[in-house]
């Protein structure tokens, strides 16, 4: 694996949250402590050209983009999204190409920009390895966002929420700069009918452009099978794995066999839900836990398995560094520290179908009376999928969208209920929600972690006031003090999933 060679692999892999949250400044930090940071790289995008139209205060997003290899690329992007001093106060963002199968070159080039962006600015000031996280779900953006991630020097690609194996047959072409197709699900096409996103990177970006160093692949999964199978298949085989379960923060990969849901209105989760360890270990890549590792006591329960570590995320998303909200880490650490927050995994929140983890937070989407206020629509579209019409052509519809709409596009309504807009309120998390010009409307928060807070506990008995991504390195690797060693109360037992 590419700086990440056998006997130097990471034992802690920073989780690659939401939209934002694991922004550079946390992946630097966690980088420059050893370990492997992860920059969030969904959306990114939109991210940067709202940073660009808030002015880029700190000057760091300007800085990067000048690092771009195609100056004049950067400079179009600058052209574009670009307003010195920032937005005037209530002034709605200027909106970025959506997703599609067919995307124009200035939709590829912000992509492009941004994922580089991202990464190199991650990657400043320190000598240790970065990654970046995508959702295998978000299929449409994935060959623009690994490119420019690629052109930054990513040191690795995770990618979950999904079967990713399309990954390494990409990462393999990207690094030699060829044009790629990444295959692309569309609801009611044949067997026979292939879709897919391309991007040609020389017709993008011209023929001046860097080596490039292929970046080691993990891919996120939840079964040992699934793990199985991707292995088997040198074309598709991963470098290693995040195995993520069903306490992870997020995305969760929904419970095998028919759903049930407990009396909270959550999934319920069994034995056949838990990866065989044995079996993960007999494939022989390196494999990181996740979901409830975030402690010393777990990582050294995941090492003794036989794991290369785990992977934590919750930590670090109320850490110092991470792009949270300041307000919104405050309440959640508040809550926490009172014993009142608690954390639903709701069956229906999310538009990908998948069960999502929600912080019961006041004042977020999380309170049904101030979702049941917003206006329902798509103008993001980053959860929205392709559907074979009845023409033959390709529309995209998401169940986050008006219902009236979604069930002319051919949806369901069942589908459609209880959905919220996670690419809305994901941008509102870190800072970067939308105001509307007709109604005035700005977009809520809608938080998520993970259902684990024992570690948070535990965290905020040594440094009450918060702490830094670094200091969480040094407790989870067992050099700062621990609760249950150092005369401090110990977290309680057990999980938050639940009331």
């Amino acid at each position: 694996m590419p700086r990440l060679v056998a006997g130097a692999l990471p034992v802690l892999i920073q989780g690659g949250m939401g939209v934002g949250v694991s922004a550079w400044p946390l992946a630097r930090a966690v980088s420059a402590a050893g370990q492997l940071g992860v920059v969030s790289g969904t959306a990114l995008d939109a991210v940067l050209a709202r940073r660009l139209q808030d002015g880029d205060p700190g000057g760091q997003v300007r800085a990067a983009m000048a690092a771009f290899p195609v100056a004049e690329i950067a400079a179009r992007v600058m052209d574009r999204y670009f307003r010195a001093g920032g937005r005037s106060p209530g002034t709605p963002y200027a909106p970025v190409p959506r997703l599609g199968l067919r995307q124009d070159p200035r939709a590829q080039e912000l992509a492009v920009v941004a994922n580089f962006a991202e990464v190199w600015l991650a990657r400043q000031g320190h000598r240790g390895p970065v990654a970046v996280n995508y959702l295998e779900k978000v299929q449409m953006a994935t060959p623009t966002a690994v490119y420019g991630a690629m052109l930054a020097g990513v040191d690795v690609v995770l990618a979950g929420a999904g079967i990713p194996r399309e990954l390494p047959r990409l990462l393999d072409a990207l690094a030699r700069h060829e044009p790629v197709s990444l295959p692309v699900d569309v609801i009611g096409a044949s067997e026979g009918q292939r879709h897919t996103v391309d991007l040609d990177p020389v017709a993008l970006l011209g023929r001046a452009l860097p080596p490039l160093r292929r970046p080691a692949f993990l891919a996120i999964v939840s079964a040992h099978v699934l793990a199985e199978y991707l292995a088997r298949d040198p074309a598709i085989r991963p470098d290693g794995f995040v195995i993520e379960g069903p306490e992870a923060g997020g995305h969760n990969a929904p419970p095998r066999g028919r759903l049930t849901l407990d009396s909270y209105g959550q999934p319920r989760y069994g034995p056949r839900d838990e990866a065989n360890l044995s079996r993960l270990a007999a494939i022989g890549l390196p494999f990181w836990l996740a979901g409830s590792y975030g402690t010393p006591a777990r990582l050294r329960e995941a090492r003794a398995a036989g794991a290369a570590g785990v992977q934590a995320g919750t930590l670090f998303a109320l850490s110092h560094e991470s792009g949270l909200r300041a307000d919104l880490r405050s309440q959640l650490l508040s809550q926490i520290r009172d014993g009142s927050l608690h954390v639903r995994t709701d069956p229906v929140a999310s538009p990908t179908g998948y069960p999502f983890k929600v912080a019961q937070l006041p004042g977020t989407l999380a309170d049904q009376e101030l979702y049941s206020t917003r206006p329902r629509l798509c103008d993001l579209g980053y959860l929205r999928v392709p559907y074979l019409r009845s023409s033959g052509a390709v529309g995209y519809r998401c169940p986050g969208e008006p219902v009236h709409t979604y069930l002319r596009k051919g949806g369901e309504a069942a589908d459609a209920a209880g959905r919220a807009c996670l690419c809305n309120a994901l941008l509102a998390n870190i800072g970067l929600g939308q105001t509307r010009r007709v109604d005035g409307y700005s977009e809520d928060p809608m938080v998520t972690l993970g259902s684990s807070l024992d570690g948070v506990r535990a965290m905020l008995q040594i440094y009450p006031h918060g702490w830094s991504a670094a200091q969480a390195v040094r407790w989870l690797l067992g050099a700062d003090p621990d609760p249950a060693t150092a005369g401090l109360a110990a977290p309680g037992p057990g999980s938050d999933q639940g009331f």
